[in-house]
């Protein structure tokens, strides 16, 4: 059917036809392929933002437990002062009921047997306290281990994300190289064949 003004409208061959659809299918692939390689660079990156907050509650922790373990540390240095007053107290209440002989031992004799009860009580306390320190930070430690083994696993699967990501990118330009060229032979003209100059009579 002829355009208006007389001019036959362009007609598109079924080999162009074919050529342009095999044209439109590298590009969906290509965009197809970025796509992918985009989602797996999303995954690692989300795999590496969970692993840098995980990583940041393990050196919490870490710090948490080295301040128990100091905590526990300082209670069990006062022990020692603590169990110098108790032996003095000791010898103290022997020398007093020695002199007092077979006498009941007087109220200040008495008064000091508290008194190294009381330190001696101390003592225990302090340990417990130590011991308690110790464990919530033991705890702390386990639940930072636990946590690095996660990390390991997150930093594992961004790994495996950024290499499927790299793998479809390289596809997707080797797929692009070879439709650009496809591209580019089709639209370079064919070099005209020279004719030979006719031969004159001998």
């Amino acid at each position: 059917m002829a355009a208006p003004g007389g001019t036959p409208a362009p007609t598109t061959t079924p080999a162009q036809h074919r050529e342009s659809r095999w044209m439109g299918q590298g590009y969906a692939d290509m965009t197809k392929l970025r796509e992918v390689a985009a989602k797996h660079d999303r995954v690692a990156s989300k795999a590496q933002t969970k692993a840098a907050r995980v990583q940041t509650r393990i050196d919490r922790l870490r710090h948490a437990a080295t301040v128990l373990r100091e905590k526990a540390q300082k209670l069990l240095e006062r022990v020692p002062e603590i169990q110098q007053e108790i032996t003095q107290y000791e010898r103290n209440i022997q020398a007093g009921t020695q002199k007092a002989g077979l006498l009941a031992p007087g109220s200040d004799i008495t008064q000091m047997q508290v008194r190294m009860r009381k330190l001696q009580q101390k003592v225990v306390n302090l340990q417990h306290k130590s011991r308690t320190l110790e464990h919530r930070a033991a705890q702390k430690t386990q639940k930072s281990a636990e946590l690095n083994v996660k990390v390991s696993q997150l930093m594992e699967q961004a790994r495996l994300a950024e290499q499927e990501a790299t793998a479809f990118r390289q596809r997707a330009d080797r797929l692009q190289l070879a439709t650009e060229g496809e591209v580019a032979a089709r639209m370079t003209p064919a070099p005209a064949e020279s004719n030979p100059p006719p031969s004159g009579p001998a």
